[in-house]
């Protein structure tokens, strides 16, 4: 405006409210502003009234500030705020002063980042009109003061975004702020700030445009998601009726036969992968029904059934984990199934399910039947399984322990670590405490298990031999005295004295009693065969049973029991520990020669055969004890073979006699082909070789022992002077390292006559101990 126009306008500036910045340190002053156009008279022709505001920004405010001292200042240089309210601008300094810094760091992350605050150089005396535009524009083509305030008008325009759209159509006001911005741009921060701020303003209409976008693409999205899950429903809905059908008509099992054959086994694999629980539980139900057939258990088997299954134990619905478990129960009487239950880590996850008391005894059944492989056994004692169930059963208190519960017990003892474990603090203590409270023939089968493995677990028992001793000779049920047999039998601690515990409990009747064959069932005359074996061990107890006449009481035995290889194993066992015995040798070698061994029921004092070889002389050793165990040097089981052969190398070291017999019946067996051969072959003119001079045989039948020269060794014919027996050929018979006598290495003596190490009890003759495993019977389920 030009100077002389001043007399035609008139501005006037009213005061108003006082306040501090929200976010800044600042006072914001409103105030207002009344200008009026007069006439050349003076007198007012038009006029406008317009409420402003002002930034008085205090950069230098800190806690050290002399809040007094600025408070003047600002009243000084800020007209628009009056002398008079100086106390109440030291006030807002104060309070600015004071303001926590937490607060302001909270407003300004409340400031979008796209979001710019105004800044100083902003303020403007008048009101930008989109109508003026143009005006604005030439403003651009004046001086750098003129070229702000037409660049800041134009901003107060592009700020408002009702007038974005009419600014990008302006092309002119485009192009000039542009070359502006490009030019003078190093002449004032103020000028290129505003510009830039201008073209900040046009790019949000831009962002706008592209977030309305994808509001129209989030909503379509929802709309289709929102579709597919209705149908995804439906789908479910269709399937669920469905599959009902088929369950319904599968009860039919021609009908069911024919689902197999369109393989529906797998289709229903398939639907696992669906997150409807109603749908799963049907689906699992289906296949729970199924699983009873092998040919379906066979199909499921062959596809992740498992594994899918894994997936929902454990789950929240009640029903969905009940029966799946169900399913799991069928599929785990498969062996591979077991094992792959394993692999997908089911195994803690059954386990957490015992404190489940719902799903308590199925999740017991499944862990039954994994115990069952002794692959799996060990797993068991790096979860807390065995801790809850040594609680469980510890909480039965004197009524009967659940079948599943005591089975798993027993199979899990059957592992040396988890047997430490229920062993740990007074576990066995307890267990022997209920065991010989109630009578528990299943609890002492549990402790017989724990008792069979070596370490501290088993020293543990020394404690509780006499408890165990005194149930035997009692009239107990007989179960419970065979697991009480089996526990002490198992019971090969040095430092027990076996001595004092047969005669403090006067066992040894007891013993020789139940040695007679229809005395008692088998299982207990067997243990009482093994407890004779464990407790001949000690030499002191060997001969107490030696003199008892223990020894023809077990020949007779063994002649009644010669089919059943449990008998013989354990029976010859006792033979080698009275062998092994310088005490109790010669009643096993020569006073067993007096004995008859001929079966009741013959007549004619024939003895049957058991096997014996072809080439060997019943009539002459049969009145003999060591007879028995020449016949079983060559029997199929390489246990007997094996505790046979030892028992007779160390007779046949300390009786000549034996000792040529045995040599004999060895290379009897090891040539009987060449010998078969020699005795059946027709003499004929084509052989002259076998006649002597005299035209007789060259060997008459029972002579080819007397020659040793016709002995074969590995590098030819033996020696004439027999230096080499025909136990020789037998030596690598069996893919042992013989000793110089021909006895196992192992074997050999000592110079006390006592050989220097033993071996350990046989094992069954069917390939387990029987403790080492029990087994709960039942069926899959429907």
């Amino acid at each position: 405006m030009q100077a002389d126009d001043a007399r035609y306008l008139k501005r006037k500036y009213k005061g108003g409210s006082l306040d501090v910045h929200p976010t800044e340190k600042a006072l914001v002053v409103q105030y207002e502003v009344e200008a009026t156009i007069l006439g050349e008279m003076g007198d007012p022709m038009l006029g406008d009234r317009k409420e402003c505001q002002k930034i008085i920004r205090l950069k230098s405010l800190n806690f050290n500030t002399d809040i007094a001292s600025l408070a003047r200042k600002v009243v000084e240089e800020c007209r628009l705020i009056s002398p008079s309210r100086l106390p109440e601008v030291e006030q807002l300094l104060f309070y600015l002063q004071n303001r926590k810094k937490s607060a302001e760091k909270k407003e300004k992350k409340q400031i979008k980042p796209r979001d710019l605050t105004p800044f100083e150089g902003m303020e403007l005396d008048e009101e930008a009109n989109i109508n003026s535009i143009d005006d604005y524009v030439e403003l651009l083509y004046e001086d750098i003061p003129e070229k702000i305030r037409g660049a800041t008008l134009i901003l107060h325009l592009a700020r408002n975004p009702d007038n974005l759209e009419e600014l990008l159509q302006n092309e002119t006001a485009l192009g000039a702020l542009a070359r502006v911005l490009r030019e003078d741009w190093k002449q004032s921060v103020d000028l290129a700030t505003t510009i830039i701020y201008v073209f900040f303003c046009f790019s949000r209409t831009h962002m706008k445009s592209e977030a309305l976008d994808n509001q129209n693409l989030k909503k379509e999205y929802e709309k289709a998601l929102k579709k597919y899950h209705g149908l995804l429903t439906k789908q479910e809905q269709l399937l669920r009726v469905a599959l009902y059908l088929l369950l319904n008509l599968s009860e039919d099992t021609r009908t069911e036969l024919k689902m197999r054959n369109k393989n529906i086994v797998h289709l229903l694999v398939k639907t696992l992968d669906r997150d409807s629980e109603e749908l799963l539980v049907l689906v699992v139900s289906f296949l729970k029904k199924l699983s009873i057939f092998l040919e379906n258990k066979n199909d499921m088997a062959e596809v992740d059934t498992v594994e899918k299954l894994a997936k929902l134990v454990p789950c929240e619905h009640e029903d969905l984990l009940n029966v799946t478990l169900r399913l799991l129960l069928n599929l785990s009487f498969d062996t591979g199934l077991r094992s792959k239950m394993v692999e997908v880590d089911l195994l803690p996850r059954l386990t957490a399910l015992l404190e489940d008391e719902a799903q308590r005894q199925i999740a017991m059944c499944i862990l039954y039947h994994i115990s069952m492989d002794d692959r799996f056994k060990s797993m068991f004692a790096y979860t807390d399984c065995i801790p809850q169930v040594m609680k469980m059963l510890f909480d039965c208190g004197e009524e009967r322990i659940d079948a599943e519960l005591i089975s798993f017990c027993i199979n899990l003892a059957a592992n040396k670590r988890n047997a430490q474990i229920m062993c740990e603090g007074n576990g066995l203590k307890m267990l022997m405490k209920r065991a010989l409270k109630l009578k528990d023939p299943l609890m002492m089968k549990m402790i017989r298990n724990i008792s069979q493995h070596d370490g501290p677990s088993k020293n543990l028992f020394i404690d509780y031999v006499g408890d165990l001793a005194a149930q035997i000779g009692l009239k107990e049920e007989e179960e419970f005295v065979i697991e009480c047999l089996g526990t002490l039998s198992n019971l090969t601690i040095p430092d027990l004295d076996w001595e004092l515990v047969l005669k403090e409990y006067n066992l040894v009747p007891y013993l020789k009693d139940h040695l007679k064959p229809g005395s008692a069932e088998d299982d207990l005359i067997l243990e009482v065969v093994i407890m004779i074996g464990t407790v001949s061990m000690d030499d002191s107890c060997a001969v107490m049973l030696a003199k008892s006449g223990i020894i023809p009481a077990l020949i007779e035995l063994l002649n009644a029991q010669q089919e059943d290889d449990e008998f013989v194993c354990q029976i010859v066992y006792v033979f080698y520990q009275m062998v092994f015995h310088q005490a109790t040798r010669d009643v096993i070698i020569k006073e067993t020669r007096i004995l008859h061994l001929v079966k009741p029921d013959d007549d004619d004092g024939v003895v049957q055969s058991t096997g014996f070889s072809q080439f060997f002389s019943l009539t002459v050793i049969l009145s003999e004890a060591p007879a028995y165990l020449i016949d079983l040097m060559h029997d199929k089981n390489a246990e007997i073979r094996k505790v046979c052969d030892n028992t007779l190398d160390i007779i046949a070291e300390y009786d000549v006699e034996w000792g040529k017999k045995i040599q004999s019946e060895k290379f009897r067996w090891h040539n009987s082909q060449w010998l078969e051969m020699v005795e059946n072959r027709q003499m004929d003119e084509a052989e002259p070789f076998m006649y002597g001079d005299d035209g007789e045989p060259f060997l008459q039948n029972g002579d080819i022992l007397e020659r040793p020269d016709l002995f074969y060794s590995a590098d030819g014919i033996i020696p004439a002077d027999g230096a080499i027996s025909p136990e020789f050929f037998t030596d690598f018979q069996n893919g042992d390292l013989l000793g110089p006598q021909g006895f196992p290495s192992s074997s050999l003596t000592d110079g006390y006559g006592q050989t220097s190490v033993t071996p350990a009890r046989p094992a069954t003759a069917y390939g387990f101990r029987p403790d080492e495993q029990f087994y709960y019977g039942y069926t899959a389920s429907r």
